[in-house]
Parts: structure tokens; C-alpha cells; sequence
């Protein structure tokens, strides 16, 4: 078990350093949500496969993950009919800390987030965001991205912003 300590932004206007990188394909989808948080979640990242357990929580959670094989991903995906979700992420360093920008694919086109994990809630507060990232969204639940698959559109979402 980990304790994952993490804030995020949405992002108006991608930084210009992301053209220079190069992105992964992320789909992940559920195989389990409980109303309380908890989570189940299966991740394909260019060909990287996980399984991962969440609790709930708003900046700080735990976290398992294991990693799977292939086949043990594809035996267990369809059980996430319904609750699957794709998105582009790019990663930049900045002053020490990793920023996870991802940019999500139909329904959600235009929703871009940034996501900065931290080693404790100290740094996670002390931390002063980039002058391109915009309004905190760590506290909004409906942005976490299992209630993602509420929304049929990016403007279905931005109405509740």
C-alpha cells in the first residue's frame, strides 16, 4: 500500500512544452465503484498494465497497484463495459516536481487536466502552481476521473465548473 498525495488543475491552453514531448494513450476503465470512493481500476499505458485499488479521498488516498500481464488485462477488461475512459498524458518536470498533463478523448474532448503527485501533504500545500495551470480542482469530486463517466460531453461537465 502507498498513500498517493496529489492536486490537480484543469488547463485552459496546453503549455507549449508539451509539443515537444512525446504522449501515451491511456484507457483505463472500472471493474469496480462503490458510492463511498472506493475503486477498482484496470490501466493500459502504452502497453504497460495495471490494476489498481483507491480509496476515497480529495488530495490525499490510498493506493495498491499491481502490475499485470497482458493476458491477465485483456481476461479482466471486459468487465469494464460502460466505464472506460481514454486520454493522452504528457509529463514534465518542473522545480523537482512531475506534472501529468492529460488530455481526454470522446465524449470529454477539450477537458485537460494537470495532475502533480507529491511526497507529503507539506509539499502538496506549500506547493505554488505553474502560471499556465488554472482553477484547483482537487476538491471536486465529479472531476475525479471514475465520475468522468457521468458526463456525455466536455460541456455537459463545464456547466457544473
Amino acid at each position: 500500500m502507498s498513500i498517493e498525495v496529489e492536486r490537480k488543475f484543469l488547463i485552459r491552453r496546453l503549455p507549449l512544452a508539451i509539443s515537444e514531448l512525446q504522449g501515451k494513450v491511456i484507457e483505463q476503465g472500472y471493474v469496480a465503484l462503490e458510492p463511498g470512493g472506493h475503486e477498482v481500476r484496470l490501466r493500459n499505458s502504452n502497453g504497460q498494465f495495471t490494476l489498481t485499488v483507491k480509496s476515497s479521498g480529495d488530495m490525499v488516498r490510498q493506493e495498491y497497484e499491481i502490475g499485470l500481464t497482458q493476458e491477465q488485462f485483456e481476461q479482466l477488461w471486459p468487465a469494464t463495459e460502460g466505464r472506460q475512459i481514454q486520454k493522452d498524458r504528457y509529463v514534465l518536470s518542473r522545480d523537482g516536481y512531475v506534472i501529468e498533463v492529460d488530455v481526454y478523448h470522446k465524449p470529454l474532448n477539450g477537458l485537460m487536466v494537470a495532475e502533480v503527485e507529491f511526497a507529503s501533504t507539506n509539499l502538496a500545500n506549500d506547493y505554488v502552481k505553474e502560471p499556465w495551470m488554472g482553477e484547483e480542482v482537487t476538491h471536486l469530486s465529479f472531476l475525479k476521473n471514475r465520475r468522468l463517466l457521468d458526463f456525455e460531453s466536455f460541456e455537459s461537465l463545464t456547466k457544473l465548473l
